[in-house]
């Protein structure tokens, strides 16, 4: 790489951090990892960083382990939190026996359901952040499967607070390319830490990742349409 990595995400991430106040003083933050490249490369950077972060906050990770996806045992996450020297929580949570008779899984039921799992342990354990490895490319991605199958527009937000709870969601990896991602977690060897979900094999938003990959080959075209999301042209909109 001309440059190193690692400093390139930190600082992109201490970007969205800052543009989007993503930490304040005292933050107690639930970190859910789900022992993929985008959540382990999330936790390394807020794990490092509090080491000279100006703010003082708290991280704790979490990991929600399935009926149908064992991930917890087959990546060692456990092993991985404790080499890290992080404070962690292993949730079991049957999501197949929530389905009502005749419908069948999805990717967006099943992380529902996730999500409102990590409100709760979040409220229950009084913690106000709940951070997100959701990553640029996931962001357009997201962009686009609503214009195309819900006929609106709108996305993850960078950062976003609850009206119900007092809990905010933050997506500090909201300015970091997925490339990026993924050479990084090959450069501190948790490349294979994947687990690969059978629900998300023909999922829409690898349909949606397809056309991006085809339109956006320069990266300028990505934050173009993030910064598109910023700067509407209402005159210009119906």
């Amino acid at each position: 790489m001309p440059r190193d990595l690692e400093k390139v995400i930190s600082k992109t991430i201490g970007k969205s951090i800052f543009n989007y106040k993503m930490i304040e003083e005292n933050d107690r933050i639930l970190i859910a990892v789900s022992g993929g490249k985008d959540s382990m490369t999330l936790l390394y950077d807020l794990i490092n960083r509090k080491k000279s972060f100006p703010i003082k906050y708290e991280i704790h990770a979490i990991h929600i382990k399935s009926d149908f996806c064992k991930c917890c045992e087959k990546l060692n996450l456990v092993s991985k939190f404790e080499e890290w020297n992080v404070p962690y929580s292993i949730l079991d949570v049957n999501i197949l026996k929530r389905l009502k008779p005749g419908k069948k899984m999805n990717c967006y039921w099943c992380s529902m359901q996730r999500r409102m799992e990590l409100i709760k342990y979040a409220r229950e354990n009084n913690f106000n952040k709940i951070a997100l490895g959701h990553h640029l490319d996931d962001i357009i991605e997201t962009l686009f499967l609503n214009m195309f199958y819900k006929g609106e527009m709108s996305t993850m937000l960078p950062s976003l607070k609850y009206d119900k709870y007092d809990i905010t969601i933050i997506r500090p990896l909201a300015l970091v390319k997925e490339s990026q991602i993924i050479k990084f977690a090959q450069e501190k060897g948790i490349a294979n830490l994947v687990c690969t979900c059978v629900y998300g094999k023909n999922s829409k938003r690898k349909e949606i990742k397809k056309v991006i990959k085809e339109f956006a080959k320069d990266d300028i075209v990505k934050y173009n349409i993030f910064n598109s999301m910023q700067n509407v042209n209402g005159k210009y909109m119906l």
